[in-house]
């Protein structure tokens, strides 16, 4: 029955991120899958890739299954270093970091694994489409709903408007610090299933946020960026580039979706209501892999809550644990990444990567980080938490050079144990695929930086 949960609560995250329309259509979807298909092969040629190596399965009874043995996991002898230099010497300083690695390090991610984001990404203007007074729990809100047009006149046959909705205390006194999670907005009147016997309810999140006197935010990143290949010539990627296919070193949806982010945060800064300056983003699965990017490469961001983001997000792409880097490039998730990561699934390997998820972590230094996993009981092995873990281990090293703590171990905790005492923090609940179970913790430790 826990399985029965776990696999529904994916498909909904799979299936159903846009915002209303819980609608399966199969001649919808056959067409969104030769599209994809079509994309990938002009990919490949682009690359000189005939084929690429298929991916293990997630199911754990198949004759492939992806491994969830820890003595098996490690295939991997060394990883690349974010203290050394691309010509071998080591940074000593934070100035080097800032000036020098850092950039080789953001390059490596733009051309390799992210994609770069173009020059000419068009402007985007806010609208408050709708504001309303609300009740959550017993805490009085005022809700707005806003729509950020993006200026299309360069190629109107696109259209792209970023959804978004604020929920802010009533009574509050002046700006207040913002919860921003990457999600999707379920249609009136549709619940989730309880969970079953055994499997911990999730909190309600967005009350303890409010209880705390801060606000929350809902940004629905499929509204601008579909999370499909087919997707890839609408969109602000494919409106960028015109409805044309894109070019090998192109941004994918998590640089896309962390730009919808950015644009967000742009208009908090206007929002008189909002302390732009204190603002958290948070995402599970897919979306934690788009929080950490966006955290990544928008240092306004305060903090980031990283919910299982797995291979593609922190945790170490080489571990021969859980989902690997040939599910990552296949065609049903290539559209996350630049088309040059497909060559690390063919002819290239992992370990020809030239970074890995660890300097992806050490590029939100100094600010905090909390990685959150469920068990693998209740969420499987597929995300590897122990991946995350060292993910966020092995970019410690930065934030000790920029004078902050990182996680203070490289041993791996035992389960719901909290690794809270520095600016890097860790948790595995016992739940499954949510960070639900995690929001208590991660609160408290975010009133640290957020008083």
């Amino acid at each position: 029955m826990k399985n029965l949960f776990k696999i529904f609560a994916l498909l909904m995250i799979v299936l159903f991120p846009v915002n209303a329309q819980f609608v399966f259509d199969p001649q919808k979807m056959d067409s969104i899958r030769k599209s994809t298909n079509e994309d990938y092969r002009l990919m490949l040629q682009m690359l000189g890739i005939d084929s690429t190596r298929p991916g293990p399965s997630g199911n754990p009874k198949d004759h492939n299954a992806a491994n969830t043995n820890e003595s098996k996991a490690a295939t991997y002898t060394s990883l690349p270093d974010p203290l050394i230099l691309n010509d071998g010497r080591k940074v000593k300083d934070a100035e080097t970091w800032w000036k020098k690695r850092r950039p080789e390090i953001v390059e490596y991610f733009d051309r390799e694994i992210y994609g770069r984001v173009p020059k000419n990404v068009p402007g985007v203007s806010w609208e408050i489409v709708k504001t309303k007074e609300d009740t959550i729990g017993n805490i009085p809100v005022v809700v707005k709903e806003l729509l950020g047009h993006v200026d299309n006149s360069s190629f109107p046959s696109i259209t792209v408007d970023i959804q978004l909705t604020l929920t802010i205390p009533a009574d509050t006194k002046g700006p207040v610090p913002i919860a921003m999670e990457f999600g999707f907005i379920l249609p009136p009147g549709f619940k989730l299933p309880e969970p079953p016997p055994g499997v911990p309810k999730d909190p309600n999140w967005q009350q303890l946020v409010l209880e705390k006197g801060w606000g929350y935010a809902i940004l629905v990143p499929t509204s601008y960026q579909s999370d499909n290949g087919a997707g890839l010539t609408k969109g602000i990627i494919g409106l960028v580039n015109k409805g044309e296919h894109r070019k090998p070193d192109d941004w994918g949806a998590l640089r896309a979706w962390a730009w919808g982010a950015s644009r967000a945060l742009d208009y908090f800064e206007t929002d008189k209501s909002v302390n732009a300056k204190q603002v958290i983003i948070e995402g599970l699965s897919r979306y934690g892999k788009a929080a950490i990017v966006t955290m990544a490469y928008d240092q306004r961001f305060a903090i980031a809550f990283v919910g299982s983001s797995g291979a593609g997000g922190v945790k170490i792409l080489r571990r021969n644990y859980g989902e690997q880097v040939e599910n990552l490039a296949s065609s049903s998730e290539y559209h996350w990444f630049a088309g040059n990561f497909i060559k690390y699934a063919g002819p290239l390997k992992s370990n020809d990567l030239p970074v890995d998820a660890h300097e992806l972590a050490a590029l939100c230094a100094p600010r905090p980080i909390f990685i959150s996993s469920g068990s693998f009981e209740v969420e499987g092995g597929w995300v590897d938490a122990k991946g995350m873990f060292l993910g966020g281990a092995y970019a410690s090293p930065i934030y000790e050079l920029l004078g902050k703590k990182g996680l203070g171990t490289y041993d791996f905790p035992p389960i719901e144990t909290a690794l809270t005492n520095g600016e890097i923090a860790f948790r595995q609940h016992k739940g499954g695929h949510t960070t639900g179970p995690n929001w208590p913790e991660f609160l408290k430790w975010a009133d640290k930086y957020l008083e």
